[in-house]
Formats: C-alpha cells, structure tokens, sequence
C-alpha cells in the first residue's frame, strides 16, 4: 500500500508569495507595458494615416499637370503676310512679330467651325479658346522651317487655361458666368470640337521637359529647366561633399589625436547640422555672391551652399560607419604588418562603404529639397532658357525644383496650384528613387561579423 494520502496528491494552492502568483506591482508593471504598446500601435497608425492623406492630397491634385489638352488646326501659312519678298530668309521673316501669327490662328479656328457646321451665339473670338503661347509656338516653327510659308500646315496648340481646366472638371458653367478669362459659349465650342476630335486631352510630356511660362500661359507651363538646375546643383554637391566630407571624417575617427581641439571641431561639427538651412543661405549670399562675386541664380552658387549644409550630414554619417567596423580588423590587418593608413583604406573604409554611400545619398535627397537658402541666392527668379551644358551650364541662370514649387504656389492661377502639385509629385519621385537606391547600396555591400 501506498503511503500517499488522497490529500498529498492534490496540488496545493499557490501560497503568499509565491512566483505563480502576480502581485499588485506587477499587475501595473504588465497593464504599463500593454498600454505603451497600444499607444505605439496608435502612433503608428496615426503617422500612416497623415502620410496616407498627404499622398492622396498630392496626387489628387497634381495628377491632372500630367495631362493637357490641345488644338489640332489646319493653318494657312500665306506668303505676302509671312515674307513679303519671297527669299525665305530667317532674319527678314523674323521681323513678322507673333502678333503676326495671332490672327492666323484665329482664321484657322473660324475655318475649323465653319467646317463642322458650328453654330454658337455670343462667341467671341473663337482663337480666344487656343493657348496664348499658341502665336510664339507657330513662329519658332516656321522660323525653323522656312519652306512650310506658303502651304497649310497641321498643327497642334495648347488650349488655354482656362479650356484646359473644364477638361479637367476644375473649371464649370457655374464659374465661367464670373471669369471673365472664359465664357459659357467658349465651353459650348469646346464640347462641339471634343465631339469632332479636334479637340483632346493626353499625356503632357511638355511639363516634364518645357521650362516654365509667364504668369498668363499656365497651360505651357514646364519644369525642364528647374530639372536641369536641379542636377547641376547636385552635381556640385556630390563633387563637393563626397570627398571632402569622407576625408574629415576619416581623419577625426582615425588620426586625429583626442584633445579639446578635435572635440571642439566634434562639436561643432554636431551644431551645424542643426542649424537652420535659411542661415547657409545668409552665409552664401555674403561669401559667394557678395564676396566671391558669383553670379546669382546659378547652380553653381546653390551647388555650394547646399554642399555646405550637407557637409555636416555626410560627416557624422561617415564616421558612424567608420566606428561600426570592428576594432578586431583594425587589430588584424596591424599585426599582420599593414600601416595605418593601408589598414584605414583597405580594410576599414571597403566595410563602411555602405554607410557611407547611404548617408551621402540621404544628403543629396535633403539637400534636393531644400528651398530656403536658394531663395536668398536669387533662384526664385524666372528663368526661360535652359542653361548650357557643363561647365558653363553651372554659371548660367536656373531656377531648382522646390523653389519652382514655391513659384507657382504664389500665383493666383489655380492651373498653376495643379501645376506645383504636378512638381511636387516629380520632386517625391526622385526623393522615393534616391532613398531606394541607399537602401539598395546598403543591402548589396552590408557584410555581418
């Protein structure tokens, strides 16, 4: 017989105390950690939320910048209006004014009505409807085809904003009885022509590669040159701050001995990264424009002012990188008999590789974004041509992609508010491409000790 008894074989209760049993502090000490993690899941939320409702903002309304809507017209070309003498000579056909070419428009629009049997009352000035640009775009092409003079030519043309916005539902019947840029009868003959197929909207490729338009032709509207200007300004940051930020750091993390002079250079090597970008731009207009004597409005002045504010970001990201290797590689490449600098640059400086290219290209992405300091440099000037190509490209007048933002936000158009929503989505494209590309660097060459 078995000397247990029915009641030692039956668990006893958890006594005072015991590690089974919760007590009151760590009930708390569990609610705490529950509700911290519910908060976290809510902060979460909230941030994917506002970022969600920015995006749908954004491309809601600057999707339609992509699209425009144009005019295709058959144009008579006569020559006693276009050259009088007949010899088809650039610089005496030149003299014929794009208020030459306007009433040619407005014959083709008439002839184009009168075709299709259109009958609207109150019209106006059919011509009226075509882009203010239209004039000035029909000049450059007979002025660069001289042979067409003399012959009906097709040809596409803008419509204005106006036209272009009721395409696009931005514009109604409503609004147009109190615009007097636009009449009802203007939309009546918009709609007959989109019946016809003379009238249609597509993709815009003009507002990628055209340079930007008068506060009267938002319709023509581009960002070519802000784009062009944006990639010198790059290019100088990249030749500038890649070198010389790589070098600083590898001298202050490797070489340079550890005294109050390197801290005081560490310190304020931390404050300027957060200094205002505005106070670069200060700096820039006193030393480059003011001093150095460089002309405003040139990528080359943005380039370094903007290599000045990310000088700073690639430093201390340089030197994080450096202080990642282990010490064991800097052990084991000294005692195998390599110097100090052939142990920094071939085994110690290929390990942080990545860091470095992800902190420079995070840079460039901050720097491409920066709209303030090349405000006080003069970039916020309207520019028409496209800078030449490099080097002189860098001292010639452009404008850069925020501050076209910043530009057409300040006009009362609201073609124009589609327009700096349209750039501000091209501007997050090359934001999403570079953040890509450093992750993508930083996968490709990580190495695990």
């Amino acid at each position: 017989m078995s000397d247990i008894t029915a009641t030692d074989a039956v668990p006893s209760a958890p006594r005072k105390g015991s590690l089974l049993e919760q007590d009151a502090r760590t009930k708390r000490r569990n609610a705490a950690e529950t509700r911290f993690k519910m908060y976290g899941i809510i902060a979460v939320t909230l941030g994917i939320l506002a970022l969600v409702m920015l995006v749908v903002s954004i491309v809601s309304n600057g999707a339609s910048a992509f699209q425009q809507t144009y005019i295709t017209l058959e144009v008579d070309l006569p020559e006693d209006r276009l050259d009088p003498e007949g010899n088809r000579n650039r610089d005496q056909m030149a003299r014929v004014s794009t208020f030459g070419y306007g009433p040619l428009i407005g014959e083709a629009m008439e002839a184009q009505i009168a075709a299709l049997g259109i009958e609207i009352e109150e019209l106006g000035n059919p011509g009226d409807i075509v882009s203010k640009e239209a004039p000035a775009q029909l000049r450059n092409f007979v002025l660069a085809n001289p042979d067409v003079v003399g012959s009906t030519v097709t040809f596409e043309f803008l419509a204005n904003g106006r036209i272009d916005g009721y395409m696009k539902d931005r514009v109604t019947r409503a609004t147009a009885l109190l615009d007097k840029n636009v009449s009802p009868a203007q939309l009546d003959l918009t709609d007959a022509l989109g019946e016809a197929g003379v009238l249609e909207k597509r993709f815009n490729w003009a507002f990628i590669t055209a340079p930007d338009a008068s506060g009267q032709r938002p319709e023509a509207a581009g960002l070519g040159v802000a784009i062009v200007g944006s990639f010198y300004m790059m290019l100088v940051v990249l030749i500038l701050a890649l070198p010389i930020g790589v070098a600083a750091s590898i001298y202050l993390e490797e070489f340079a001995p550890k005294n109050r002079f390197t801290d005081l250079i560490e310190v304020n090597i931390a404050n300027l990264a957060a200094v205002p970008s505005i106070v670069f731009g200060i700096l820039g207009l006193a030393i480059f424009i003011n001093f150095a004597g460089l002309p405003q409005s040139a990528p080359i002045v943005g380039g370094l002012v903007l290599t000045l504010m990310t000088l700073p970001t690639i430093i201390i990201a340089t030197r994080a990188s450096l202080k990642s290797v282990p010490p064991s590689i800097r052990e084991a490449a000294l005692g195998v008999g390599a110097s100090k600098m052939q142990t920094v640059f071939h085994h110690v400086l290929p390990l942080a590789a990545p860091g470095i290219l992800t902190g420079t290209i995070i840079g460039l992405a901050q720097a491409l974004g920066e709209t303030a300091p090349l405000l006080l440099i003069g970039m916020v000037a309207f520019v028409r041509e496209f800078p030449a190509g490099p080097p002189e490209g860098f001292f010639d007048p452009a404008s850069a992609l925020p501050v076209q933002v910043y530009n057409w936000t300040q006009r009362s158009d609201p073609a124009f508010v589609e327009r700096a929503s349209g750039a501000i989505i091209v501007l997050l494209i090359f934001l999403v491409i570079m953040n890509a590309i450093a992750i993508l660097l930083r996968r490709r060459f990580e190495r695990r000790w």
